[in-house]
C-alpha cells in the first residue's frame, strides 16, 4: 500500500534479515490462506511491521518451508500463521478495499477502471475480512469519510489530515491488551500512522502539484517549479522527526518480543532513512534479492 517502513538491510544481521523475510512471507501465506489467492497481491511492508509489533511476547516464532507462486521450484522459509499475522491479513484487506474505493470516488471513470477491477477481485476477501474484523472496518470507513470531508474544507491542514489517517492505524491495538502495554502501543501506532501519511504526501508532492490532486502539503506549501520550497522541507522534517521520536519513546515502554531487534532497526534507522530519501528524491531504495 505504501512501503515506507522496510528494513535498512545493511544494518541488519544476516539472520535478522532472513527472519524479517520469513515474516513477510508469513503474512503473504496468511493472506492466501484466509482470503484467497488474489489477496496475496496486496502484501505490504507496513502491515509486516504491524504484525511484528502486535506479536505476543510469549509466543515463539515457528518457521516452516513451502513452495509458493513467487518460488515454485524452491521451498522458502516462512512464519507459520498466528493471531498477529492473521489479524494483519484481515487489516490489509480492509485497508486496501477502502483505499481502492476512495480512489474510484476521486478519479474519472476511465482512470479508475483498474481500481474498479481490483475492487471486484477483492470483493469476496473484503466481505470475509469484515466478518472477522467488523469494528476495524467501521473505524476505517468512518475515518476515511471524515478525511474526505476534511479535504474539501478550504483550510485543511497537514496535521488535521494526518490525524484522521493516524486514528486508523491506532485502531489496530486490541482492547484485550493489558493497559500497561496498550497505552504505549496506542501512542506508537498513532504516530506511525501520522508519519506514514505525511511521508506519503511529501513523496507525492510533485505529481499531485502537477495533476492538481488534493495534497495538504501542496495546499499549505505551494509548488516552487514542482519542488517543495526549502522552508517547507525543514518544517516537515521537524514534524516527522517529532513523530519518530514519540514512536521511539513508546516502543521503549513495550515488553520485548521475538521481533524487538528488527523493530529497532525499522524505527531508529529505517524510518529516518526513508524520510531523507523521500526529500532527496532517491526513494525507494534498491532491494536485496533473497537467495534461500
Amino acid at each position: 500500500m505504501f512501503g515506507y517502513i522496510r528494513p535498512l538491510q545493511g544494518e541488519l544481521k544476516v539472520r535478522e534479515l532472513e527472519r524479517f523475510k520469513a515474516c513477510y512471507c508469513g503474512l503473504c501465506h496468511a493472506l492466501g490462506r484466509k482470503y484467497g489467492f488474489s489477496a496475496r497481491f496486496i502484501l505490504n511492508y507496513e502491515l509486516v511491521f504491524l504484525a511484528m509489533l502486535l506479536w505476543d511476547e510469549d509466543e515463539p516464532v515457528r518457521m516452516m518451508r513451502k513452495r509458493c507462486v513467487a518460488s515454485p521450484f524452491k521451498k522458502k522459509r516462512y512464519c507459520a500463521g498466528n493471531t498477529a499475522l492473521d489479524a494483519c491479513a484481515g487489516y490489509s484487506v480492509i485497508l486496501t478495499w477502502w483505499k481502492l474505493k476512495d480512489t474510484v470516488a476521486d478519479e474519472s471513470f476511465f482512470k479508475s477502471l483498474p481500481h474498479r477491477l481490483a475492487c471486484l477481485k477483492l470483493g469476496r476477501a473484503y466481505k470475509k475480512a469484515v466478518r472477522d474484523f467488523p469494528e476495524f472496518d467501521e473505524k476505517v470507513r468512518s475515518e476515511l469519510l471524515s478525511l474526505s470531508d476534511y479535504e474539501s474544507e478550504p483550510f485543511a491542514s497537514v496535521d488535521g489530515a494526518a490525524d484522521r489517517f493516524a486514528n486508523i492505524l491506532k485502531a489496530t491495538a486490541s482492547d484485550k491488551m493489558p493497559d500497561i502495554k496498550r497505552r504505549p502501543m496506542l501512542e506508537l501506532l498513532y504516530h506511525t500512522g501520522r508519519w506514514i501519511y505525511i511521508v506519503d504526501a511529501c513523496d507525492d508532492y510533485s505529481r499531485d502539484a502537477k495533476s492538481e490532486s488534493f495534497n495538504p502539503i501542496v495546499r499549505t506549501y505551494p509548488s516552487d517549479n514542482g519542488k517543495l520550497p526549502m522552508d517547507a522541507v525543514l518544517r516537515l522534517k521537524t514534524t516527522l522527526t517529532h513523530s519518530n521520536n514519540l514512536i521511539s519513546s513508546a516502543f521503549e515502554l513495550l515488553p520485548e518480543n521475538p521481533w524487538s531487534q528488527i523493530n529497532q532497526n525499522l524505527i531508529y534507522l529505517a524510518m529516518p532513512d526513508a524520510c531523507e530519501r523521500v526529500f532527496e528524491g532517491t526513494w525507494p531504495p534498491r532491494t536485496v534479492k533473497r537467495k534461500n
